[in-house]
């Protein structure tokens, strides 16, 4: 599956593609297909550690929430 991404991202650069390719012997990479190789897995690693990041807000909103009702007495707090 992966492949497929990267091959379909690559053919999807029409004009950007001689710019993407400077950019990629610039950071060293052999060829277009690893650039994106690469470039692909971070995206992934980001957006893993992003929702990683949203369940532990959830949790501390929820655990503050929680504190909230129990420190009350009355109704309207």
């Amino acid at each position: 599956m992966k492949d497929g991404l990267i091959l379909e991202r690559i053919e999807n650069l029409r004009g950007r593609k001689p710019y993407e390719e400077k950019k990629a012997a610039k950071l060293g990479f052999a060829s277009l297909y690893e650039y994106f190789e690469d470039k692909i897995s971070k995206e992934a690693k980001a957006l893993e550690a992003d929702q990683a990041l949203k369940t532990k807000v959830k949790k501390v909103i929820k655990t503050k929430t929680v504190a909230k009702k129990q420190a009350g007495s009355c109704s309207c707090c």
